[in-house]
């Protein structure tokens, strides 16, 4: 593994999709900084990375609080130069209407939607005395069109697509990548099987092709990251092939 003299931090570094991201980054040389809350969690990441001759700090990480989010960057910048930064965070809930409750409502919003601007913003303040840099949402479905139940969640993951949009447009002349990954489909994870075994029944999984891997989701982030400026996409839809759309 050839190291890097940078480093990619990923916020929302979860079981699933954060961690693929994080290994895929520290398999090609990255510096990792992983955040998410409950810091301990990342136990096993670090000691995937670090078993593979990586580099990762691990950290509890509020997104939704201003200063974590300033000084987390700020940390993983002294390290090496912030060179991509990954907002992951999903906060995907069903309700009904009448059973989603202003705090539900409130709180969706402060996860997938106000912490993203934060990472965004704070991201952007380290990259752009440099003239580049890389900063990526993970957005879902919900992005495009709001379902049944799912109001505070599409409402949130709107908004952070609008958040990207214009940053999209105000930063990339100054050379720094802003790009929205929707993931239109089931991202295949321990949650979602058994979710769709209630909905659906045993057979709801008895076809792999329309679930997504999350190290799909990974390679298509670090495709994202070698664009070269003359051609970056700004928003890629994603989905397996078996998913219908």
């Amino acid at each position: 593994m050839q190291k890097r003299n940078a480093t990619v931090a990923v916020i929302g570094a979860g079981d699933f999709i954060g961690s693929e991201i994080a290994k895929k980054f520290a398999a090609e040389g990255f510096t990792v900084f992983a955040g998410r809350r409950n810091g301990d969690k990342l136990a096993p990441l670090v000691a995937e990375i670090e078993a593979m001759d990586g580099t990762v700090v691990a950290r509890s990480l509020d997104a939704r609080k201003e200063d974590e989010i300033a000084a987390f960057l700020n940390d993983a910048d002294a390290h090496a130069p912030l060179e991509v930064c990954i907002f992951n965070i999903g906060a995907n809930v069903n309700f009904p209407i009448l059973e989603t409750t202003e705090r539900v409502f409130r709180k969706v919003w402060e996860m997938a939607c106000y912490s993203g601007f934060l990472a965004g913003r704070e991201a952007a303040r380290l990259m752009m005395p440099r003239g580049q840099g890389n900063i990526f949402f993970t957005g879902a479905t919900a992005s495009l069109r709001g379902g049944n139940g799912f109001a505070a969640f599409a409402s949130a993951k709107f908004g952070l697509r609008a958040v990207a949009q214009a940053m999209a447009r105000e930063l990339g002349p100054k050379n720094i990548h802003v790009a929205h990954l929707i993931i239109d489909s089931g991202v295949d994870t321990a949650w979602v099987r058994e979710r769709r075994e209630q909905l659906w029944g045993k057979d709801a999984l008895d076809n792999p092709d329309l679930l997504m891997p999350p190290a799909s989701v990974a390679q298509s982030y670090w495709q994202l990251y070698q664009q070269p400026r003359s051609a970056w996409t700004f928003e890629l839809e994603i989905r397996p092939f078996g998913e219908k759309w």
